[in-house]
């Protein structure tokens, strides 16, 4: 800013905006799990194999890599409200061509239905650290990204918990379990309408006053400054970030593993518990959603990213073996707590990836840096899948467990070799005087929501 003293305000609008964000990602995770916890249910019902009803969860992997780019370079040329609505609205349409899949033989409906909201995610899952960034101050920026990486956790706990007791296992009444997904499917689409007209009447680009210091720099550069190639490429010359990118595409893609497969996994040793393994799946999110908001909390008021991040991705380490070797020992009871100790670090680990790539990576997009991050997941998770999958039918449990296991371990040493270099904190305390190379253009707006006010100092 020059020397000059940036005014600095806090916008009552940034709670109803995070709220809104937060229920619209709910519900796209929702959908996202809500046939892997079903699935003999959906199995029998479309007259499918086990592998056909995995594609319906890793369709959401497999658009999101090659969308990723555009869609972030759409939020940078064009903004966070017009992204906010294709996520939203995109979400809505999903949900309402499933409704037109309540039949036996209407597979490739209810697939292309899920890869509509699987294009939904990708205008989804980039925004949190951006909305945390543009929206929130310096020492509430990690919990509002946490909140928003919440309502995505919620979403899928909630898809863990509901369709088992909505869709119960009926498989001697066809035309019953289509009207138990009936009702599923239809209320899905009615509230996921709700929120995209929501999203029309809440979000803007930006608050008329920048809440941070870091948000005044950015806003101070003029927008021909920014290139998104440039930006890119500037990110993958960032060591730092190309060793986060891997090591949070490993846990990450760890987590979308385990949920995707958990019905199979939990049925495999407990014989006609889908129930109770979709109780096990939300158990595992909500200890995640409780990890995620303390680790947020926590990041405000220490900003120690590197060493947080690495506790966590140890502590999930150890969580995951001990998940896996007492997955099989006949006591539900002991895979709920083993499943909540896992999913505390495993899920409270993603909002930590996202924070941290922003510090390390400032001044570039927080929605480019999120969303290769995401693509990195998205990735991890695919291959992960497939592989755990085949290794869970053709052998155990275990094997595949053990498997995920290995690669935790890998993305242990990538974070410990992470250098910290915390940029956006220095900024903000005034210790970086950064020359600011890389801005993105947060969105066109009115002349007056942009205006700051610099009183020189001089």
């Amino acid at each position: 800013a020059g020397g000059g003293r940036v005014e600095t305000r806090l916008s009552r609008r940034r709670l109803a905006v995070l709220a809104v964000f937060s229920c619209y990602s709910l519900v796209n995770a929702f959908q996202w799990i809500q046939y892997s916890i079903l699935s003999n249910v959906f199995a029998v019902f479309y007259g499918v194999s086990f592998t056909q009803i995995d594609w319906l969860s890793m369709v959401y992997m497999v658009a999101y890599v090659p969308l990723i780019l555009p869609a972030t370079w759409l939020l940078d040329a064009r903004g966070l409200r017009l992204t906010a609505l294709l996520g939203s609205g995109l979400n809505a349409l999903g949900a309402w061509l499933k409704c037109g899949s309540l039949a036996p033989q209407r597979y490739p409906v209810t697939l292309a239905a899920q890869a509509v909201c699987a294009v939904a995610q990708v205008f989804i899952l980039g925004l949190p650290s951006r909305i945390a960034s543009v929206w929130f101050g310096p020492t509430e920026v990690s919990t509002a990204c946490a909140v928003a990486v919440l309502g995505n956790q919620l979403g899928t706990a909630i898809g863990f918990l509901l369709p088992p007791v909505l869709v119960p296992n009926t498989p001697d009444d066809i035309d019953l379990m289509a009207h138990n997904i009936s009702i599923m499917f239809y209320g899905t689409a009615i509230v996921s309408t709700l929120l995209f007209f929501l999203t029309g009447v809440v979000f803007e680009e930006k608050p008329k006053y920048p809440p941070s210091h870091s948000q005044a720099v950015l806003l101070t550069k003029p927008p021909e400054d920014y290139s998104y190639k440039q930006s890119i490429t500037n990110l993958f010359k960032n060591t730092p970030f190309v060793l986060l990118l891997i090591s949070y595409g490993i846990m990450t893609g760890t987590f979308y593993s385990v949920s995707t497969l958990l019905n199979q996994m939990i049925v495999t040793h407990y014989e006609g518990e889908e129930v109770n393994a979709g109780r096990i799946g939300l158990t595992l999110v909500v200890a995640g959603m409780v990890g995620s908001i303390i680790c947020g909390l926590w990041l405000d008021y220490t900003k120690t990213y590197k060493q947080t991040t690495l506790i966590v991705y140890i502590l999930s380490f150890i969580g995951l073996l001990v998940f896996t070797f007492t997955l099989d020992l006949g006591y539900l009871v002991v895979v709920f707590v083993t499943g909540g100790v896992l999913g505390f670090f495993m899920t409270g680990y993603l909002p930590l990836g996202f924070e941290f790539a922003v510090e390390i990576t400032y001044p570039e997009s927080e929605g480019t840096s999120s969303g290769l991050l995401n693509a990195s997941a998205q990735i991890f998770g695919i291959l992960f899948t497939l592989v755990q999958g085949k290794l869970t039918t053709d052998y155990s449990p275990r094997a595949g467990n053990l498997f995920l296991c290995a690669w935790i371990f890998v993305g242990i040493i990538l974070t410990a070799l992470i250098k910290s270099d915390l940029r956006r904190h220095n900024v903000n305390s005034g210790i970086m005087n950064l020359d600011v190379k890389a801005v993105p253009v947060d969105s066109p707006v009115e002349p007056e929501s942009t205006t700051l006010k610099i009183q020189s100092t001089l």
